[in-house]
This record gives structure tokens, sequence and C-alpha cells, in this order.
């Protein structure tokens, strides 16, 4: 049996969010809403904000990188060429005095 301590330090802290002067037609929109999901208000509030701010789709840099490369028309003989021109001489060291 799993201590009831033991179960709560597994869970992350999460935080708590007060929403103040809601209008009433927000909210009757939301409790619909949630209803029509078969949410809670809370949790469709909670997937209304996580995925405005944390889009499912987030920008991947190394596949930006790749599609404009593709879009520039770049072809492996021309970042060859492009290496060849890299200065690849070591960095001089840090010295704080």
């Amino acid at each position: 049996m799993i201590s009831m301590l033991s179960l709560i330090s597994t869970y992350p802290a999460m935080a708590n969010l007060t929403v103040r002067n809601l209008p009433d037609e927000v909210h009757r929109a939301l409790r619909l809403r949630a209803a029509q999901n078969g949410r809670s208000t809370e949790a469709e509030i909670r997937f209304i904000l996580e995925n405005s701010v944390c889009p499912p789709q987030r920008l991947l840099l190394g596949s930006a990188l790749a599609q404009l490369g593709r879009d520039a028309g770049l072809t492996n003989r021309d970042v060859e060429a492009l290496e060849g021109l890299r200065d690849r001489t070591p960095a001089e060291p840090l010295r704080l005095a």
C-alpha cells in the first residue's frame, strides 16, 4: 500500500490561478463548452490554456533550418563549399585578470 505522503511527493507542484471579474456570459460559454467536450469547467479551462500557450506543433529549430535550406535551393554541394570556407582556428581561451 502506498502511503499518502509518498503519493503526494511523486507529483510535481502545480500552480493555482484565480480569474477575477469573469463576465457571466463567458463563464456560461465555458460551462457549455466543457459539457460538450465531456470535461469539468476547470478541466476545460486547463485544456484551453495549455493549447493556447503550449501548442502541440512547436517550432523545432533543426527542422526549420532544414526547410529554410530546401526553400533556398541549397544542395549538399553548397553545404560542402560553405564548410570549406569555415574558419577552423581554435578559439583563444578566456583569460581573467
